[in-house]
């Protein structure tokens, strides 16, 4: 097998934590116990994916508070918070004392753009300002500039008995440098080097350009090289790539072809730009350890990262999440080269 030109030298999983209705607490235990075994794996990260109103995780900030509580070691990220739904400076509290609580281990990640069905939801969402806000890169930069310690205020000082600071408190100072933007285009990947972030990368790419064939490890590939020419850090500017790879290794029979069936499904949206975005899905990779690390170190865009979080699929059960973080850990992980923490 070709070695990677970047050895794999960060581990990570995403989840979306579902939960049932009827019994949300469940569900978060649930991922909670995930992350706890992903440590325990040596995991080097766990990213929350952010769902509203739906039945996944609607705060992941939470989440990442009380698994600050229950690990010591493992990173804790988000993938991703859209910023549609935030108010910056709030956020920047909210992410700063969650830093603090964990000993400086988080990592969010931040999208920009409307939020989702902004129609429907935008009269609870923002009742007075909605035809006002601004959803553009703008948002990103007013949470970097209160996260790294820019003023939010134009007052400090004592008055009567309380203090006031005029920047975000507490201030954690290692934030700064572990934000991260999840991006799909090449306008995205140039404004996250730009502005010194860190770049995730997921199984969704936007097809830019007016023909194909469209490649989608040719398409990410470009825009992880726009992302570090205009970074200060140039090739050493972090990057985690975000597929959905599925090892069998352990898997039970049931199991595999549960994970086939899966997989086939989602298939046919990966031949061909979807919807008026031109949206590119990147083929789930299911197989032994063997074999995805096979297909991984021929995808280009794997052979320029050093960093993953390997998203799991939606709607399996707990048990199956169990197998596959094992498998990945001891199985697909060394095999492609990484090394579990300590």
């Amino acid at each position: 097998m070709p070695s990677s030109p970047r050895p794999l030298r960060k581990l990570g999983f995403l989840t979306i934590g579902l939960f049932d209705e009827a019994d949300p607490r469940r569900g978060h235990e649930s991922t909670l116990e995930i992350i706890e075994l992903g440590e325990r794996l040596g995991f080097d990260s766990a990213w929350l994916r952010h769902r509203h109103l739906q039945y996944g995780i609607s705060s992941p900030v939470a989440v990442m508070a009380a698994a600050s509580q229950r690990t010591s070691r493992i990173e804790l990220g988000t993938a991703v918070i859209p910023l549609g739904w935030e108010n910056p400076l709030r956020l920047a509290e909210d992410l700063a004392t969650v830093d603090i609580l964990s000993g400086g281990r988080i990592n969010p990640g931040v999208s920009v753009g409307p939020p989702m069905h902004f129609d429907e939801v935008k009269g609870a969402l923002y009742p007075d300002t909605a035809d006002a806000e601004d959803f553009s890169y703008e948002r990103v930069r007013r949470l970097l500039d209160f996260v790294r310690g820019k003023p939010a205020s134009d007052f400090s000082g004592v008055q009567g008995f309380e203090v006031f600071s005029d920047r975000v408190q507490p201030h954690s100072p290692g934030l700064g440098r572990r934000l991260w933007y999840g991006g799909g285009s090449l306008s995205s990947a140039r404004w996250a080097g730009e502005h010194g972030m860190n770049f995730l990368t997921s199984s969704v790419v936007k097809a830019e350009g007016a023909e194909g064939p469209y490649d989608f490890a040719r398409i990410q590939l470009s825009h992880i090289r726009a992302f570090r020419a205009a970074h200060p850090d140039g090739a050493d500017a972090r990057v985690s790539q975000g597929l959905v790879v599925i090892p069998t290794d352990s898997a039970s029979p049931e199991q595999r072809a549960k994970y086939e069936a899966y997989a086939a499904k989602r298939t046919p949206r990966t031949t061909s730009p979807q919807g008026p975005a031109r949206l590119m899905f990147a083929p789930d990779i299911v197989g032994t350890s063997q074999e995805i690390a096979e297909r991984l170190h021929a995808d280009a865009a794997f052979r320029e990262v050093d960093e993953v979080a390997f998203a799991l699929p939606f709607t399996f059960e707990h048990e199956d999440y169990v197998q596959i973080l094992t498998d990945m850990a001891t199985k697909l992980g060394p095999t492609l080269g990484w090394r579990p923490g300590a």
